[in-house]
């Protein structure tokens, strides 16, 4: 995985900033959506925590576990059953196609079993 922040910053942190850079590409709130912001993100992640995990004891739950995932291709996360079309999806997640894949799942890989309709 790239380092986004420096060496020794934990999983969470790195993870919730990508989540901020891809929410923030998506131009929701702008108010909301500072790069530097961890603290937003983390408030917004708290919507995906019901099905998601991050940080060293994470498991897979309803959704697959969220470390490493910017570079990682989508359908890769081991031990989670995902649907044909995430794992054949080609997608090497980013800021842009986790900004695509949270604002609309659905169009963004059609047949994705994600129920969640977006942040």
């Amino acid at each position: 995985m790239p380092q986004i922040l420096t060496k020794g910053t934990s999983v969470k942190s790195r993870l919730i900033l990508h989540l901020v850079i891809a929410l923030a590409a998506t131009a929701f709130t702008p108010t909301f959506l500072s790069a530097q912001d961890a603290d937003a993100g983390e408030k917004v992640f708290g919507k995906c925590k019901t099905c998601r995990q991050v940080g060293e004891k994470a498991k897979n739950r309803v959704g697959p576990v969220l470390n490493g995932i910017v570079g990682q291709s989508a359908g890769a996360v081991e031990r989670f059953k995902y649907s044909d079309a995430m794992s054949n999806s080609g997608i090497v997640w980013d800021d842009v196609t986790l900004a695509a894949y949270l604002t609309d799942p659905t169009a963004t890989v059609p047949g994705n079993k994600m129920s969640f309709a977006s942040l």
